[in-house]
């Protein structure tokens, strides 16, 4: 594994934390291939090989549509996120395609001010790299420690 491959890798998930924690949502699906998966899900469920989650989608229309219900359509309590990831583990990397697994925490900030670990756990990704170098999320698995998920998960992980 090259030192830019993983530079490149980091500055993946520092974009993509930016763009969530700066409420750039409409760009957030950008991040992800046409056909892709993103998954929220806890690590119980995940270890016991159970597909369910909180979150999927398997297109980036789906994701867009997410953001769209977020602005329009769905109500709850103003708050935003402050993620702090951690280095990238390479798990495989064969040809255009990175294996990826990088831990992460995400601090919810309340409209009041009240800041709370909202939720810890790992990023399970599969990474295109397109021709011109640039990186691509094909799947991108969100796996929560905790089983204790909030139901004010509406901002994408």
């Amino acid at each position: 594994m090259s030192t830019i491959t993983l530079e490149k890798l980091s500055a993946l998930n520092a974009a993509y934390a930016r763009c969530i924690d700066n409420d750039q949502l409409e760009q957030w699906p950008a991040f992800f291939q046409e056909k892709c998966l993103y998954l929220i899900t806890t690590a119980d469920n995940h270890d016991a090989g159970m597909p369910a989650g909180m979150v999927y989608a398997d297109t980036r229309g789906m994701l867009q549509d997410r953001i769209v219900a977020m602005r329009e359509a769905n109500i709850y309590e103003e708050q935003r996120y402050r993620h702090i990831i951690g280095i990238p583990f390479v798990v495989e990397h064969v040809d255009t395609l990175i294996l990826v697994e990088t831990p992460f925490i995400v601090m919810r900030i309340m409209r009041g001010g009240e800041t709370t670990v909202f939720a810890t756990g790992r990023y399970l990704d599969r990474i295109v790299v397109a021709e011109d170098g640039g990186l691509q999320f094909a799947e991108r698995i969100v796996v929560c420690d905790s089983t204790n998920i909030d139901t004010l998960l509406v901002i994408p992980l």
